[in-house]
């Protein structure tokens, strides 16, 4: 049986933690790449090669800390804010999820949103903890073909422990 989930199909392995498909193991690596284009000072030709000229960006964090904007744009000076991935997953064919901190009070989230090898969204998370869940309709459709019997929700992603521990945050949940 397939499992829909809002406007996402969704298959039951994916939920439960199997290995990673090819398109999400090509995805996490675009993803790095990006983060490793940054490190080696804004090598601006890389990031135009895995940015889409389009990007969609959304921020949920302290005022003026939107420090992985300004490494995208060049805004950025070479001893600015530092990202070093902890924490990577990939979820689905679009979705890859990097998350990192840097002591107290420097904990953020990247939400990569890729079509076709190409990054065209980015939901930046500083300073708040994200639990990533999938709504997936359960069971048979109900007689008149109208819909399904229940949701389940499930979780995919949650902020590492550490972040939970070390300080007072704000907490999201993102439903994809």
């Amino acid at each position: 049986m397939k499992q829909i989930c809002r406007n996402r199909e969704v298959k039951p392995e994916r939920i439960s933690g199997a290995p990673c498909s090819e398109q999400e193991d090509s995805n996490r690596k675009i993803v790095k790449s990006l983060y490793k284009a940054l490190c080696r000072g804004g090598d601006t030709v890389e990031v135009e090669k895995i940015v889409g000229k389009d990007l969609e960006w959304w921020y949920h964090g302290p005022p003026h800390w939107h420090h992985m904007m300004k490494a995208l744009t060049g805004k950025s000076t070479r001893d600015c804010f530092e990202f070093r991935p902890r924490r990577t997953k990939a979820i689905g064919d679009d979705l890859v999820i990097v998350e990192g901190w840097e002591g107290v009070g420097e904990h953020w989230v990247h939400v990569w949103g890729l079509k076709q090898g190409i990054i065209s969204q980015l939901r930046e998370y500083f300073n708040t903890l994200i639990t990533v869940v999938v709504v997936v309709r359960v069971g048979d459709h109900d007689e008149d073909g109208g819909g399904c019997k229940g949701e389940e929700e499930a979780r995919l992603w949650r902020s590492t422990s550490w972040a939970r521990v070390h300080g007072s945050l704000p907490e999201l949940v993102l439903v994809i």
